[in-house]
């Protein structure tokens, strides 16, 4: 067998994993990286954030030049759309190849080893790599773990055949004509959405009351509007069932038997930390739950044994991950570092888009000692100039009304998404209203409409 040893031992190449990879490169540290997943990218470049939002690009094409087909819009007619989802696959792939063979090159540059196999720890700094060309036993004077996520599955919606994860959603060869979404979160409704746009027949069955549960209503009820308006079956507060004979059975709210027809079922009720078919048991690391614990340093119960992204628990999201590998390679490399961030911004790629940052109305219930200022999309030229003004969407502002703080910043709307660092930089730098109001913003863009929102909550909006 094998024997390698190394200064930094990376699991999983995830957004996590590879960039605590690069960053342990560039400051100098003997590096190795198991790839025993999905790939150089992880979850996130491969099976999740890159792959469908290709996917939601491809189909937002596909109902503007639907739209133009029935009828006209913005003056422009066209023949009726056809999809060839086989094609738009491939196009999504090559993609992800692209960005494989970056992550791949940025390794290399950084003089990180990949291994690519599947390890299993013997003990905290010690693991068996099975590779294809035989096992190597590798130790390590630190081991970083960033093992990520995988998707949640049901007893009795078991994955295989035409049940399905997001992952085998991303590879259809077709769109299904009844598509039935199991679980109304984020995941669920940005494909449930896309799949709609692409001519899917389209249902979503969630457990609670409302979708999006996660999110106060306000900024879901936007999303709920362009669902119905588009003929998506909403069964809230209902359980799913089994499925057979192209049926799913589920019990409404009222507690009835229903059956909806499929010829595919989307199960994304959530994701939970890869723990297990690796070894973790075998390092005596403790455990926060499901996740594995971590300090304020990612650092682990054992000692040179880290931690970072989804294994390490909420929010469970790739940028997260990123920053964690980051902190740790720099701590390892003997740097004083914390990860203590003020916040880190969640966005939803729904119709239309969602983004939360910091503190939400839940999270300020019953304060006298707080200002919320909302400003509609609707009062913003550039929202009307690209149809996103007249779906509901606002941009939201939290702040201390003492010293005006700013604690929380949330929008809905199209295209939103981008304002989400803007958010997120805003809070992180502590910065007051009078930053954003003494900000001149460019016009027209849709971020003038946070600009607003802050001057409302000081008392003079201008432009409502």
């Amino acid at each position: 067998m094998q024997q390698l040893k190394t200064k930094v031992l990376i699991i999983g190449a995830g957004t996590g994993g590879y960039v605590a990879g690069i960053r342990c490169g560039q400051l100098g540290l003997d590096t190795v990286l198991v790839d025993g997943g999905d790939g150089l990218g992880g979850t996130c470049l491969n099976v999740g954030c890159i792959p469908s939002k290709a996917i939601i690009h491809a189909a937002g094409k596909f109902e503007t030049v639907a739209k133009a087909a029935n009828g006209g819009t913005l003056g422009i007619t066209a023949a009726a759309p056809a999809i060839d989802l086989k094609q738009t696959v491939e196009w999504k792939d090559g993609i992800v190849r692209k960005l494989n063979a970056g992550v791949a090159a940025l390794l290399k540059k950084a003089k990180v080893k990949v291994i690519k196999g599947w390890a299993n720890f013997q003990d905290a700094k010690t693991c068996i790599v099975q590779t294809d060309d035989g096992d190597i036993r590798i130790t390590a004077e630190h081991v970083i773990l960033a093992t990520g996520s995988e998707p949640v599955e049901l007893p009795f919606l078991p994955f295989g055949g035409d049940v399905i994860s997001s992952t085998e959603a991303l590879s259809l060869s077709e769109v299904p004509k009844k598509l039935v979404v199991v679980g109304g979160g984020y995941i669920g409704l940005e494909l449930g959405i896309a799949f709609r746009k692409l001519g899917a027949e389209v249902a979503i069955v969630e457990m609670a009351e409302r979708i999006l549960p996660l999110y106060d209503k306000a900024l879901t009820d936007p999303v709920a509007k362009w669902l119905t308006s588009h003929g998506v079956e909403l069964h809230l507060g209902a359980r799913a069932g089994g499925f057979g004979d192209g049926k799913l059975s589920i019990t409404t709210k009222d507690g009835e038997p229903l059956q909806l027809e499929a010829d595919k079922v989307l199960v994304t009720v959530g994701r939970r930390p890869r723990t297990q078919g690796w070894g973790l048991e075998n390092m005596g690391v403790a455990m926060a739950g499901p996740f594995v614990k971590i300090d304020q340093r990612c650092a682990t119960s054992m000692k040179n044994v880290w931690a970072v992204g989804d294994l390490t628990g909420e929010p469970m999201l790739a940028h997260k991950g990123s920053a964690q590998g980051e902190v740790v390679a720099e701590i390892i490399a003997g740097h004083d570092r914390v990860f203590d961030p003020v916040t880190i911004a969640a966005v939803c790629f729904t119709e239309p888009e969602i983004v939360s940052a910091g503190l939400g109305p839940s999270d300020v219930s019953g304060r006298d000692d707080v200002i919320q200022s909302v400003f509609p999309f609707a009062a913003i030229g550039r929202a009307l100039a690209i149809e996103a003004g007249e779906d509901g969407g606002f941009v939201r502002v939290i702040a201390s009304k003492t010293d005006h703080r700013i604690l929380g910043i949330q929008a809905v709307g199209q295209h939103v998404s981008e304002l989400s660092n803007s958010f997120a930089q805003m809070l992180e730098m502590g910065a007051v209203l009078e930053d954003v109001a003494g900000t001149i913003h460019v016009h027209p863009t849709l971020g003038e409409a946070f600009h607003e929102a802050s001057l409302r909550a000081l008392g003079h909006a201008i432009h409502i």
